[in-house]
């Protein structure tokens, strides 16, 4: 009786251009999501060694201005509110996470329906709105949020954010709607407040 002659191993797969580009742009996922973490761990360990210093040696009871800073005004976590040296490096720490997790996972295409402008910094509006989603993003897929902090930041942070943003008649409508042809424009502002408009004590004021 004859052995039976076993059947070559399968060959590996060729490697294509597509396939380098999918492991591309899934290690600058990986890398982006591990840089955004390691900030949200280097937070986390100012947060707690100021904690630490927060607390009255030999009592144990903490500080209740913790949250101002040295002047006594109160600490912002807006970024509109940083100086240009702190807004600068905020914005610098954020691209990594805006291009390969905000972009590259849910970012979608670009179309008239749905605008995107790559000068997005310097859309106040934008810059904002992104920024606070970025933090919530940090807090939320802490693995101390439990197994829902990751839906709950995708549904009342992410989802608000891309309809906001990629609206039509959001900041971006003016801007880029076919990327081969980029384009942008800073929406004007409205008016400011009619100072005639404001109520003064003693006058009766008048309704429409």
């Amino acid at each position: 009786m004859s052995t039976p002659i076993p059947a070559d191993p399968p060959g590996r797969p060729a490697v294509t251009p597509e396939t380098v580009a999918e492991w591309s742009a899934t290690l600058a996922r990986v890398q982006a999501e591990r840089d955004s973490l390691a900030v949200v761990a280097e937070r986390l360990a100012e947060e707690r060694g100021q904690a630490e210093t927060e607390v009255h040696p030999g009592t144990g009871e903490a500080e209740t201005d913790g949250a101002e800073s040295e002047c006594g005004d109160p600490v912002s976590l807006t970024i509109l509110a940083f100086d240009d040296d702190a807004l600068a490096a905020e914005v610098m720490t954020m691209v990594p996470w805006v291009d390969h997790i905000l972009l590259g996972v849910y970012g979608q295409e670009i179309t008239s329906g749905r605008p995107w402008c790559a000068s997005w910094p310097e859309h106040d509006e934008a810059l904002a709105r992104i920024h606070h989603c970025w933090l919530a993003w940090q807090e939320l897929t802490d693995a101390r949020s439990g197994a829902t902090g990751p839906s709950v930041w995708q549904r009342d942070h992410l989802e608000p954010l891309l309809l906001k943003l990629r609206a039509p008649d959001g900041p971006f409508g003016a801007c880029t709607t076919n990327p081969d042809h980029p384009h942008h424009r800073l929406l004007p502002h409205p008016p400011f407040t009619d100072p005639a408009s404001l109520p003064r004590p003693g006058i009766p004021r008048t309704s429409v």
